[in-house]
């Protein structure tokens, strides 16, 4: 169930002071590679550093990293039921999410992180994370529809939401390719508390970032990998001020081409679990926003001469799923329709029916051949990969779709 409020994260909490600092991010997309571009670079600099976030790729415990690894499994169950037996001890009452939020921050103490690299779960101003009291800079990344049951009906309700982890004292780096709705709301409550910010873009990084625009051409980068790779820099540099005065941040640029985020734009390989040689692109574009950035890409690099795209997909339930799909599905296109597994320590989170997924799909004009595929996500997986014939094939619609699949493969090694 979610339940945002601070009450009972502050109360699991009470007796374990934080003893790290943290950069904090909160946005609609964007926060997952922000945070692995922070953690890498801290990391490669010296700082010891700790990364929450969510959801989970594979595992529980594969939210949260110490210094770029997967914290250990045993430690993570060790300090998870200290915090559970907190929460019943108490009487607390605490929400997946706060208990797992709780035992990341414990984890931090535990193996002395100097800064953790904290992304928010849900929204921003009543999130579990926004307990965070010692933070050295707060990060605003894109905004878009997201959550209306929780967080408001309006991109500017939503984004008020969001800037609630914008703190008195702690300067802020926003992504000014927002909105100007977004913007506007941001700045606004940026005045309000009388704090430092940088509005970035890549439009703007000759002037603000300049030794980072050689690495835009470099990586080949997507316009929404540079927006986010302005925001990890500006928040690297405010962070290291205080931290590390007399290091250079620009000296870690060149290990930006080391970082990995699993499920966005991944080619990956699914044999043995699949009859199929050729890459997979696999992303976990999961709201009309991402989805709007997977369909450019996918037209610019994966369509060749026009070719359809075979697509696998699923969606969580209560999903806009004419925003998502109609973003990225093409006349033409094939498309096998799946459902994701249960999704440990989050119950609330359930599938669309692919059914009704694949009754959603056929609205849009055109589209070449829908097939639905309830239940189990292999024979999904094999039924399109004989359709795309070594043609494009994406998977896509959920990052807990991506888990699955990943999970998958991972079984078959």
């Amino acid at each position: 169930m979610i339940e945002l409020g601070l009450s009972r994260v502050a109360s699991l909490l009470q007796q374990t002071p934080l003893s790290w600092k943290a950069i904090h991010i909160a946005g609609t997309n964007g926060k997952g590679s922000i945070s692995a571009y922070l953690s890498h670079l801290l990391s490669t600099g010296g700082v010891r550093c700790g990364r929450f976030t969510s959801p989970h790729l594979i595992d529980r415990w594969d939210c949260i990293t110490i210094g770029e690894k997967v914290v250990q499994e045993s430690l993570f169950r060790q300090i998870e039921d200290q915090v559970k037996l907190r929460d019943q001890t108490l009487g607390i009452g605490a929400s997946e999410f706060e208990l797992l939020t709780a035992t990341a921050f414990e984890i931090f103490n535990h193996e002395r992180v100097e800064v953790g690299v904290v992304e928010v779960g849900m929204g921003g101003r009543l999130d579990a994370t926004n307990i965070l009291n010692n933070v050295l800079v707060s990060v605003i990344t894109k905004i878009g529809m997201d959550h209306q049951a929780f967080l408001g009906s309006t991109l500017g309700e939503i984004a008020r939401e969001k800037a609630g982890i914008l703190k008195p004292g702690v300067p802020c780096v926003v992504d000014n390719t927002n909105s100007q709705e977004v913007v506007e709301t941001v700045r606004a409550r940026i005045q309000e508390l009388g704090i430092d910010s940088l509005f970035v873009s890549p439009a703007t990084v000759s002037a603000q970032v300049p030794a980072l625009e050689p690495y835009f051409q470099k990586l080949d980068l997507e316009p929404h990998q540079q927006e986010n790779m302005c925001c990890a820099v500006s928040a690297l540099r405010l962070a290291l001020s205080q931290l590390r005065p007399e290091m250079d941040a620009f000296s870690l640029l060149p290990y930006l081409a080391d970082v990995i985020w699993p499920g966005r734009l991944q080619n990956i390989v699914l044999q043995p679990l699949i009859d199929r040689a050729e890459p997979i692109l696999l992303d976990g574009a999961h709201n009309a926003q991402s989805a709007e950035v997977l369909g450019k890409y996918v037209d610019r690099k994966i369509r060749i001469q026009g070719q359809p795209v075979t697509w696998v997909v699923a969606a969580s339930s209560g999903k806009d799923l004419a925003g998502v799909f109609g973003s990225i599905i093409r006349p033409g296109d094939r498309v096998a329709t799946a459902e994701f597994g249960p999704v440990d320590g989050m119950p609330w989170v359930q599938p669309t029916n692919a059914n009704e997924l694949a009754s959603s799909i056929e609205a849009i004009q055109n589209i070449g051949q829908v097939q639905s595929f309830e239940g189990a996500l292999l024979p999904a997986l094999q039924c399109a990969s004989e359709e795309a014939q070594g043609g494009p094939l994406v998977i896509a619609g959920s990052l807990y779709l991506v888990s699955d699949v990943l999970r998958l493969l991972r079984a078959q090694k």
